[in-house]
């Protein structure tokens, strides 16, 4: 037990040495202001557009299409809101089943709900963490079948509307695996990429490998407007209509109210996009920050006990928030007490969504690897320094 609290505490120093603090409280993830965010604040208060129309809204999406390649980027209130529209979008209905992983944070299957449909929890991989294909495939070939209007669960006789695939923490998972075999049965795919702005593979960004997919700029995210996120698409007509719903579905005229089937009240805040625009001015330094933070913790854990959790190869993470895998569940725990107690701000990885008593019925895999890592996973303090 003494040599079990003795690697924990030197995994408190080696954080303490990647933050240069050896007494302060280090928090998990904060934000950075260091650009125009209190110039463009106070231009758009100046110019008293704060709230839904703006040109900083505009200059956002456009920052956004430009960041990611997407063809279409629309400005939302938050992510769990564009995940709600996008699952909407690709054609999921209430009483539809849509295939996603347990091990992800509320807002995933919360967005499922609000549509009405049922969340399916399938396993994920236990390198990416993420939605696994190998789950996929197996439960695909065990339960669906092809009918004339789309693929069905043969146990439940439900459409099985969409598969939505989390990017966790910013690991990219598998996703050109899970889009090949979702083409296959002619699923759709949402991309929860809310933590993933600046990950990618290749020269494709996260959140444009599905039909559609969602970024956040929560206020614990590597960049921030408060609240706020982006739907993303490769289709101009999906984006066109992401917007429509996502502002009130009005059509749009000079004067007239006139809306033409129910939208949603999902608008980006013009006073949010300004905080928003002056952050994205930013990201490549970030990026650049927490890479250096990624290679500090990484040679540091190199020879340590503790494993530190790496990118896929072949991918690129933007290291939003870092984690370590502990050897079981008792000394997670230890280490939880014991750095937070130490003034190091520490979290586990989320409770899976099936366990949670609103999502207690909901049919889920065996969930071997999500059950591993709900085990194990800690994050660290990621914040650029």
């Amino acid at each position: 037990m003494e040599k079990c609290k003795m690697n924990l505490l030197e995994i408190i120093e080696i954080i303490r040495k990647v933050y240069r603090q050896q007494q302060e409280h280090i928090p998990l993830h904060v934000p950075k202001f260091a650009g125009k965010e209190k110039e463009y604040l106070c231009d758009t208060i100046d110019s008293t557009y704060v709230s839904s129309v703006g040109p900083y809204v505009d200059k956002f999406e456009q920052m956004m299409q430009k960041i990611t390649g997407a063809t279409k980027a629309v400005a939302v209130v938050n992510g769990t809101c564009g995940i709600q529209v996008a699952l909407r979008l690709v054609g999921v209905k209430p009483g539809e089943e849509v295939l996603t992983q347990a091990l992800t944070f509320i807002a995933t299957a919360n967005a499922v709900h609000y549509n009405g449909a049922h969340s399916v929890f399938l396993d994920v991989d236990k390198d990416s963490m993420g939605l696994s294909p190998t789950a996929l495939h197996r439960f695909l070939n065990e339960f669906a079948v092809k009918r004339a209007d789309g693929v069905y669960n043969k146990e439940s006789d439900r459409r099985i509307a969409a598969c939505m695939p989390m990017h966790t923490f910013g690991f990219m998972c598998r996703i050109e695996e899970i889009v090949a075999i979702c083409k296959e049965w002619g699923i759709p795919v949402v991309e929860d990429a809310a933590e993933a702005l600046g990950s990618g593979i290749g020269l494709r960004s996260a959140g444009t490998f599905g039909d559609i997919g969602v970024v956040s700029l929560n206020g614990n995210k590597i960049v921030t407007s408060g609240g706020g996120g982006a739907v993303l698409t490769m289709d101009n007509e999906l984006g066109n209509r992401a917007k429509h719903l996502t502002t009130t579905a009005k059509v749009p005229h000079s004067w007239e109210y006139v809306h033409d089937e129910v939208g949603y009240n999902f608008r980006m805040p013009n006073i949010n996009a300004a905080l928003a625009c002056a952050q994205l001015e930013q990201l490549n330094k970030f990026l650049v920050e927490k890479a250096n933070v990624y290679g500090e913790y990484n040679e540091l854990f190199e020879n340590h006990s503790i494993e530190f959790r790496r990118p896929l190869v072949g991918t690129y993470c933007n290291h939003w928030l870092m984690c370590i895998q502990l050897p079981d569940k008792e000394t997670r725990d230890a280490f939880l007490k014991l750095s937070n107690e130490s003034g190091v701000m520490t979290r586990p990885i989320w409770r899976l969504m099936n366990k949670l008593p609103m999502y207690l019925h909901s049919k889920a895999d065996s969930q071997i690897n999500a059950q591993f890592l709900e085990d194990r996973i800690v994050n660290i303090p990621s914040s650029v320094r």
